[in-house]
């Protein structure tokens, strides 16, 4: 089982020795074939979506404030020895960090069916869930809306795209690849094992945050200081600059209300109830948005070679936590090309889409059962940089090869 963990998945392997030639199908192909009922949109059953996952979140809060006193019985009433007492304490702590973090991670998932109008006909009723479940996790739901319809717009342009744009040859002032030797690549991105494990850990803790307030691996065309809380960011229209204030209202008042309860409940019940949940909370939303459109196997495009069609098959459907990730991430891995193409169909209709699109896309479409945190660590260490050249390119490992081959044109 451990050796299963650690290894490729058969379909990540097939798609390694394939060699890419871009799609021929056309979006009308796929279109034909989506029938129009899956497009529509229950207000009734996206609120009891919500009910359902603020519901999860509620009570496993309730029931971690019995986790202390329950241990704190045990040890008085019940005579348990202080390691018997100490394991059963982290280990209820780390079952509610662990569920909390998935079910607020669900809540983003739902803010961000909101933010594609898939939640209710009512764009209003839209409006108010996405505001009100982003704005608890300290997420500015109008400036972030913003930047990922300009993802999906553009997804997978080396130019245009917003989120997880590779860097280049020239930006780690590599030499040319004619030129260059094994020690300068090994000089750009050799690091000891320990160092790229933290290095890891800090995308997942902060990478949300970072890229919120600097726009870590968002397009490097904008300029440094680029944020997602300044209403006049380049990443925004002016049209949008009364949003962009709304977004930052939200986020004033949550933290407003974390700062009462603090002064009522005390920093120790604030960083153990909301604080580590919204960490992991976090970690679910960069691993998931990361493998989306990270891949050694999974092309960029430049230039006229770049379609919107192409760019939304350019991602990986993963089964992102099994059971899990379909039950409180809403399909978001297990159907995120279904996801790309039709953006407003509500994600509890998108596995049908996902059926339709294997069965049409066939050898192009892409799937990888790897294990996530193997994936992860596999994107993390494999996709480096891409060329500077090149209107079809794939990423680079450290050792600057590629992982997939562009087909003879």
């Amino acid at each position: 089982m451990i050796s299963g963990i650690l290894i490729d998945s058969p379909e990540y392997e097939e798609r390694k020795r394939t060699t890419f030639a871009p799609p021929k199908i056309s979006f009308s192909e796929i279109q034909s074939a989506v029938p129009k009922h899956l497009f529509e949109k229950s207000s009734l059953k996206a609120l009891s979506y919500v009910f359902r996952d603020v519901s999860f979140a509620y009570a496993f809060y309730r029931a971690a404030l019995f986790i202390d006193p329950f241990v704190h019985e045990l040890a008085v009433q019940q005579r348990f020895g202080f390691i018997a007492c100490s394991l059963i304490r982290w280990s209820l702590w780390i079952t509610y960090w662990w569920f909390e973090g998935v079910i607020l991670a669900g809540w983003w998932c739902l803010g961000h069916e909101a933010g594609h109008g898939t939640l209710s006909p009512y764009e209003w009723l839209n409006t108010v869930l996405g505001y009100s479940l982003h704005s608890f996790l300290l997420v500015p739901y109008f400036a972030w809306r913003s930047t990922h319809h300009a993802h999906h717009s553009k997804a997978n342009s080396v130019e245009f795209d917003e989120n997880y744009v590779p860097r280049t040859r020239t930006d780690f002032a590599l030499p040319e690849e004619s030129k260059a030797r094994p020690l300068d690549y090994s000089e750009a991105f050799e690091e000891a094992p320990i160092y790229t494990l933290f290095r890891m850990l800090a995308m997942q803790l902060l990478g949300w945050q970072s890229y919120l307030l600097q726009n870590t691996l968002g397009s490097p065309r904008y300029p440094p200081g680029t944020n997602h809380f300044d209403p006049d960011s380049p990443l925004f229209r002016p049209t949008e600059r009364n949003s962009i204030i709304m977004s930052n209202i939200g986020l004033a008042g949550m933290s407003t209300l974390l700062g009462l309860y603090i002064r009522q409940a005390g920093f120790s019940s604030f960083f153990r109830l909301y604080f580590i949940p919204y960490l992991l909370a976090n970690h679910w939303i960069v691993m998931l948005t990361f493998l989306h459109h990270t891949d050694p196997t999974i092309p960029h495009y430049r230039n006229t070679q770049w379609s919107w069609l192409r760019g939304a098959l350019a991602t990986v459907d993963r089964p992102l936590l099994g059971f899990f990730g379909r039950f409180f991430l809403h399909n978001v891995s297990h159907d995120h090309i279904a996801h790309h193409l039709f953006p407003r169909i509500p994600f509890y209709n998108q596995p049908q889409v996902t059926e339709i699109v294997k069965n049409i896309l066939k050898k192009d479409y892409n799937y990888d059962s790897t294990n996530t945190m193997r994936a992860l660590y596999r994107s993390f260490t494999q996709c480096c940089f891409i060329e500077d050249e090149g209107d079809i390119v794939f990423y680079k490992d450290r050792r600057g090869k590629p992982h997939r081959i562009l087909a003879k044109q």
